[in-house]
């Protein structure tokens, strides 16, 4: 398979999935300008032009993060429950994560936002980290003791918020440092270019 994911974007989630779950892939970083690091126009691969995407074996091509990690989660037999709650939990708040936490990083990453959209967007994150701080509890991990593909986007978005400036609660910060340093999160980091 090939994972094609901007260095530091939503695309690193399914990387550490790829990582966690041992699943063999090749990366292939995605520039701003759509121009993979191998030469080719990303948008010939995906027309909507934004990462992630994962082809497959067979050539197919899939996109969107949750559909990514459900599959990465469903090939390996790793990151999700077969069934129970822990698995509705899990894509309940991933769906949220790229849905509505991702959603409000718009205004923070557009050079040509108002300072009031920002700001705005940063109240609607401290909200958002707030609840999942709740969600989570004293678990290890958002839905139990094992990482899921719903913890891998977590990381991202925490990322995110600690390069916006924005604080977070005490344990979902810990979480996050505790996050970074398992071997999956280092390393994607790493062939990301970002350790």
């Amino acid at each position: 398979m090939i994972l094609y994911a901007s260095p530091g974007g939503c695309s690193q989630a399914s990387h550490i999935a790829l990582v966690e779950a041992g699943i063999p892939y090749t990366l292939v970083k995605v520039g701003r300008d759509k121009k993979t690091d191998d030469g080719r126009d990303f948008n010939t691969l995906n027309p909507k032009g934004y990462t992630p995407a994962l082809e497959l074996d067979d050539g197919t091509v899939l996109t969107e993060s949750l559909v990514i990690l459900s599959y990465i989660a469903d090939m390996s037999g790793r990151l999700l429950a077969k069934n129970g709650h822990e698995r509705w939990r899990a894509l309940e708040i991933l769906e949220f994560m790229t849905t509505e936490v991702h959603g409000a990083f718009r205004a923070l990453f557009r050079t040509d936002s108002a300072e009031a959209d920002k700001d705005k967007s940063r109240t609607i994150l401290a909200g958002h980290f707030g609840l999942l701080n709740g969600q989570r509890g004293e678990r290890a991990f958002l839905v139990g003791e094992q990482v899921t593909i719903a913890d891998t986007y977590l990381f991202v978005m925490l990322s995110w918020a600690a390069m916006m400036g924005i604080a977070l609660p005490e344990r979902l910060a810990a979480y996050a440092a505790r996050m970074r340093q398992m071997p999956s999160v280092t390393h994607a980091l790493v062939a990301e270019g970002l350790a």
